[in-house]
């Protein structure tokens, strides 16, 4: 169960993302609509009214487009899944020789066991190498996901704001 979970991890950090970006193009729509609306509600009123103007506030950016590298990388973590022993490919790299006899005296059997526990720890820190770039490629995506919702934020206020401005003027044209 634990063999899965830096790719559950990595394919849940990249679904987040492309929710963010849809819930981000989703305000703009509403934005677009919203000017539209606004629009009606200034040429409504009475003849003696005063023109109703929507309050100004900051143009809605949209998503923010950064560069695709983590995406890009993300096929590289499927491949060091196989690195890391995650996946059914062999352990042990073809070139190495398999040691074919036993040893014979306890000097060979020092050597031997000896090696074996370089190559285990050799693999070892190769493992330790793939998680540490896994985790710093998992520590940006989260960082440019936490830029993405900032600039969502600040746009959904500018939107509450306008919303709550044109409530305001439709309850007083239809309190008249």
């Amino acid at each position: 169960m634990q063999s899965t979970n830096p790719r559950r991890t990595l394919v849940a950090l990249h679904h987040q993302g492309e929710q963010i970006s849809k819930t981000h193009v989703t305000a703009v729509g509403i934005d677009h609509d919203l000017s539209r609306g606004e629009k009606l509600l200034g040429s409504l009123g009475g003849i003696f009214s005063r023109k109703w103007k929507p309050k100004k506030t900051r143009p809605i950016s949209g998503p923010v487009t950064t560069r695709d590298e983590p995406v890009q990388r993300m096929d590289n973590h499927f491949e060091r899944r196989g690195k890391l022993g995650l996946s059914s490919a062999p352990k042990r790299p073809a070139g190495e020789p398999t040691p074919l006899s036993e040893p014979t005296n306890a000097q060979q059997k020092v050597e031997v066991e000896k090696a074996k526990q370089d190559d285990a720890l050799s693999d070892l820190s190769n493992i330790l190498g793939e998680l540490k770039d896994m985790a710093i490629d998992m520590g940006s995506e989260i960082e440019r996901q936490s830029q993405a919702m900032h600039h969502l934020e600040d746009d959904v206020a500018a939107l509450d704001l306008r919303i709550r401005g044109a409530n305001r003027r439709g309850r007083k044209l239809l309190g008249k």
